[in-house]
């Protein structure tokens, strides 16, 4: 059965292949981020009847509170909220961190996040039905040197959807923490390092990563399982990644 979701994030990485994916299989896409011209390319690949576009900052708080109204006519009853708009800025530890970063990435995975769910999961509860999917990270179960406050904000993503699915019980409405490790291909790397190419590529060399599509099928698969069933959270990792040993410094 087709079904309308809202994917924010949908200019790149995961929110990209995510929203491909879904018309794929068959739904139709409020793809939604800040870059209209991608959004606009990515309704001439895929048709009109398909893509809606919508440029949206999940931090401006007046815009997405506003969501459920401003939504197109017949695109306005939405079955899948896929939060993946994200980001992470350095890997500076604590003590040398730029606060203003700290904070972007609080606005954005935490604030953004919340916001869209307050929006939206009113009329899913209303109806009966939805899935909620948040991209989360094992950044919320692993911590590591510099990941600080981004860390923090997928231990809130997990937490949050697991306060969800308690207030959801018997709702109808499904709410799901997708964590990803180790994912090559995207803009999530030259974000974090400002555009420089040999940082941003550097926690790639000599591995073969996740790609986006393997995070877009584990959405897929979990959208599609029986009404009956949630996945409260997965973990995904590349066969050449772990998690980390712990941080001891000698001669001291």
């Amino acid at each position: 059965m087709s079904r309308t979701a809202l994917v924010t994030g949908a200019t790149s990485g995961f929110g990209l292949e995510i929203a491909r994916r879904l018309v794929a299989a068959g739904h139709r896409v409020i793809a939604a981020g800040r870059r209209t011209d991608r959004l606009e390319a990515l309704r001439d690949e895929l048709g009109a009847e398909a893509i809606c576009p919508l440029t949206l900052d999940v931090t401006d708080a007046g815009a997405v509170a506003g969501l459920p109204g401003a939504l197109a006519e017949g695109w306005r009853e939405v079955d899948i909220l896929v939060n993946n708009a994200g980001l992470a800025l350095g890997t500076t530890a604590a003590q040398d961190s730029d606060l203003a970063q700290w904070e972007q990435m609080v606005a954005t995975n935490v604030l953004g996040l919340m916001r869209l769910t307050h929006a939206i999961l009113p009329g899913m509860v209303a109806r009966g039905r939805g899935d909620i999917v948040n991209l989360g990270s094992v950044a919320a179960n692993y911590p590591y040197p510099g990941g600080n406050v981004y860390g923090a904000t997928k231990a809130f993503v997990q937490q949050f959807t697991l306060g969800l699915k308690t207030d959801l019980a018997g709702t109808g409405v499904r709410v799901s923490d997708v964590q990803p490790g180790l994912v090559g291909g995207t803009e999530f790397s030259h974000v974090r390092f400002g555009g420089d190419d040999a940082k941003a590529g550097a926690p790639y060399a000599d591995t073969t990563p996740m790609t986006a599509a393997d995070v877009a099928e584990a959405v897929l698969w979990i959208i599609g399982l029986p009404a009956h069933v949630n996945v409260n959270r997965i973990e995904l990792m590349p066969v050449v990644q772990g998690a980390g040993p712990f941080v001891v410094k000698r001669g001291g």
